[in-house]
């Protein structure tokens, strides 16, 4: 009999934050690291292409622009050094032609990526050095609101555009020169739309969910999900359980306020962060991967199939559906998307297929 991963075809997830755990806490994710994406996790797999984002605390904000700057800097050479340690499992990729060499070599294509534009700052140079660095996506926007963008979280001031101000647009113009993926998660639904307008290629939401199913403000209306796909896009489903359904955002709320949860303490924030993980899967009753499975089926039905992928979010996210703990799930994902009536095919595109061709089309 096979195995789950030896029928799974190859994932491409199109937003992971593991690179914190690396910097911050010394884990080698060229080994198994107990975390919820590492190399030896995802070859089991199945995982064939995936962005690392470089995520920066805004807090970092509060020291200026250049601690954003060095922070980004030191989680993208955390990457280099995984890279130049594990060269015959990982190799990084900018383009379409790179990520099949990898592939040839039996090795996971590593896309560098950017969450939020507070990385930037307001420089169109730093864009372009940190594209001279290899990053070939970026968020465009965080839950922080920015000059030039607002994003979809409440209590933006005066002072924030409603969506893109000019030099916003100027960023996702200068992207579209590059070669840089626009990733639109995050940002306020007058930005994703100043965004669509603005670009001149295909953009992705790469860790959303579907609003009609449960009505968040991270998570994509269906009008959104169909202009995103009639531009050419993809959304990304996350795995994030409170943006998945209503009753989890709840319950986990809830467990926040626990005295258990409370008395959890770590002097560095990302381990801090993994221990309140590891609290909320174990204490909290699972939610099952059919949930999932429903956000992906929902997408497909208003945008088709050709514009849905997956963004797990994997160490950026704290409670896991059932079934999908880690990178080594994937598999789990495919046969329940099987179950649920796609084709072969269509399994292929949605777990690696779409996300890679739009990775192509915008690099190329």
């Amino acid at each position: 009999m096979e195995s789950l991963s030896s029928t799974c075809p190859p994932v491409f997830d199109a937003h992971v934050d593991s690179l914190q755990r690396a910097l911050d806490l010394g884990h080698d994710l060229g080994g198994a690291t107990g975390g919820h994406l590492d190399l030896a996790s995802g070859r089991e797999g199945s995982l064939a292409s995936v962005v690392f984002v470089t995520w920066v605390d805004p807090v970092y904000e509060d020291y200026g622009p250049e601690a954003v700057f060095k922070r980004t800097e030191a989680l993208l050479n955390t990457l280099d050094k995984l890279v130049a340690r594990d060269p015959n499992q990982i190799r990084q990729v900018t383009s379409g032609a790179e990520l099949d060499a990898a592939h040839r070599a039996g090795c996971l294509a590593a896309i560098a990526g950017i969450e939020g534009g507070h990385s930037i700052g307001e420089s169109l140079e730093t864009l372009e050095y940190f594209h001279g660095r290899g990053v070939r996506m970026m968020t465009l926007v965080w839950n922080n609101h920015l000059p030039w963008i607002r994003s979809c979280q409440f209590g933006a001031g005066d002072d924030i555009p409603h969506g893109l101000s000019d030099f916003g647009r100027d960023v996702v113009r200068r992207m579209n020169e590059l070669g840089m993926v626009v990733d639109v998660s995050h940002a306020a639904e007058k930005s994703f739309y100043d965004v669509l307008e603005t670009s001149s290629q295909p953009v992705v939401a790469s860790h959303s969910g579907c609003r009609a199913i449960h009505d968040h403000p991270r998570n994509l209306s269906d009008r959104q999900l169909k202009d995103l796909a009639e531009a050419g896009g993809v959304v990304g489903i996350v795995f994030c359980t409170a943006f998945l359904d209503a009753e989890a955002a709840v319950i986990e709320r809830a467990e926040r306020q626990s005295d258990a949860y409370r008395a959890l303490d770590h002097p560095i924030e990302t381990a801090l962060f993994h221990l309140q993980a590891d609290h909320l899967q174990g204490e909290l009753k699972p939610l099952p991967i059919g949930c999932v499975v429903d956000h992906i089926l929902h997408a497909v039905e208003i945008c088709g199939i050709e514009h849905v992928g997956i963004g797990s979010d994997f160490d950026g996210i704290q409670r896991r559906p059932e079934g999908l703990e880690d990178a080594s799930c994937y598999p789990h994902l495919a046969d329940a998307l099987r179950k649920r009536g796609l084709d072969e095919s269509d399994v292929r595109a949605v777990m690696g297929g779409n996300m890679e061709r739009v990775f192509r089309a915008v690099t190329a």
